[in-house]
């Protein structure tokens, strides 16, 4: 792992999206650990979103990065998503998805597996056409500031989701507690909360570049959760046992909370 975390500032200047995209989410055969690591995400999404009560109008993605992965289940359930990220050369390539643009990323076999898992695998191309109509805004956010999108404020959402990100952008658990009360403010009293958290990962790495993890347990994500207002709904802890020379990832962890309803707005 780096010797000092990699904040905000270092993505901002050293993350390329590009490699990332290819390293993690092209679900080529050749990477075992790659696509076996998005699988299992893409199925504990799936899972998430069929719960009861996980519908709505708005959803805010907090911490997009450059994907589109974990929009695929939940644009089924909800008419407007916004998208958050800090970084804007993310932000950037998002948006070329969104206009499907000449050299954008190709999503196509991760949505064919997603509509897979719906049980109708044709349905891809119309389900990609449905998620870049229903993404309304990509704004950039900082999940350490009281108002994550400050100086834009948002009406609160229905629903938030939020996947690997919290443990890359907070360089201990103090910061990660308070990032959680700062992105619970986005929602409403009773929204949702979906979160997928990499546990027991210390860094990961793509292209000659290394990122920090804040290194999380199960419990200690939950406290967090309790802490910032939520009542847990789901969590579940799914091993990753793939040798994988990227990250020294132990699990991940699937939580659907809700906020409770006499929280302090």
């Amino acid at each position: 792992a780096p010797a000092v975390f990699t904040e905000a500032e270092f993505y901002q200047r050293n993350f390329d999206p590009r490699e990332y995209l290819k390293e993690f989410y092209s679900m080529s055969t050749s990477r075992e650990g790659a696509s076996a690591f998005t699988m299992q995400n893409l199925r504990i999404l799936h899972k998430m979103f069929s719960l009861d009560g996980l519908r709505g109008d708005v959803l805010i993605d907090v911490g997009c990065g450059p994907t589109i992965y974990q929009l695929l289940s939940a644009c089924e359930h909800f008419q407007e998503i916004i998208a958050l990220d800090y970084t804007d050369q993310n932000r950037r390539e998002l948006e070329k998805w969104l206009k499907n643009e000449a050299g954008a990323f190709d999503w196509e076999p991760v949505v064919k597996y997603v509509c897979e898992l719906e049980g109708d695998r044709e349905k891809w191309a119309e389900k990609q056409e449905k998620l870049r109509k229903k993404v309304k805004q990509v704004l950039k956010c900082d999940v350490t500031k009281a108002n994550p999108t400050g100086p834009v404020s948002l009406p609160p959402a229905d629903c938030i989701v939020s996947t690997l990100c919290l443990e890359g952008a907070c360089k201990d658990l103090a910061t990660f507690r308070s990032a959680l009360r700062n992105i619970s403010t986005l929602l409403k009293p009773g929204g949702h909360l979906v979160m997928v958290t990499a546990l027991g990962d210390t860094y990961y790495t793509f292209s000659k570049q290394t990122f920090s993890c804040l290194c999380l347990q199960k419990h200690e994500v939950e406290e967090a959760v309790v802490a910032a207002g939520f009542e847990v709904r789901l969590s579940e802890e799914q091993p990753y046992t793939v040798s994988d020379d990227r990250m020294d990832l132990r699990g991940v962890l699937g939580l659907v909370a809700r906020r409770c309803p006499s929280a302090p707005a």
